[in-house]
């Protein structure tokens, strides 16, 4: 049941992804973004990671659709009857070997779960699990990682992502449309 769940969520993400590839009306391909991310955000709740999962609904499903959508209001849509672009065979060949090569190394990737892989048996990983919560007396290991012993590169990557929000406000406020 849960590889069938795996599937189904997989062929969602991938038909999304293509979606917003190829379709010519840009609101339609915005709509295809926001599924597309929304299913990646399943994905990584799936994979035990609710910090990416929520950070992915949030920026990639939330925050970029409406941006996206700012954007197209203060744009015009493309005329013509056509539902799909032209494909570009050179760059998509380009891309599909690109996308096959990375898919090679898919299989040195240790199962979901497994106890004997390196990260499981590391003894960074043991550290972290014995030591974040007498230390930082935070439960879930990864927050305490993010919060207490990486905080400066969390701090440091919310300011980044504070002032690319604060940016696209101003550009909204001060760009002139015609």
């Amino acid at each position: 049941m849960q590889l069938l769940l795996y599937g189904v969520l997989l062929t969602f993400v991938v038909f999304a992804a293509l979606a917003v590839a190829f379709l010519r009306d840009i609101l339609s391909a915005i709509i295809a973004f926001a599924g597309f991310s929304f299913g990646v955000a399943i994905v990584y709740i799936l994979l035990r990671a609710p910090d990416v999962a929520l950070t992915e609904a949030a920026v990639g499903a939330g925050v970029t659709t409406v941006l996206f959508l700012l954007a197209i209001v203060r744009t015009v849509r493309p005329g013509g009857d056509r539902l799909f672009e032209r494909v570009a065979w050179g760059p998509a060949i380009i891309a599909t070997g690109l996308v096959g090569v990375l898919l090679t190394t898919v299989r040195s990737l240790p199962t979901i779960g497994d106890p004997n892989s390196p990260v499981a048996t590391s003894e960074i990983t043991r550290y972290y699990l014995e030591n974040a919560y007498p230390q930082t007396e935070v439960e879930n290991v990864v927050t305490a990682i993010l919060a207490a012993y990486r905080g400066f590169d969390t701090l440091g990557e919310a300011a980044v992502v504070l002032a690319a929000g604060l940016a696209v406000l101003v550009v909204l406020r001060k760009e002139v449309y015609v």
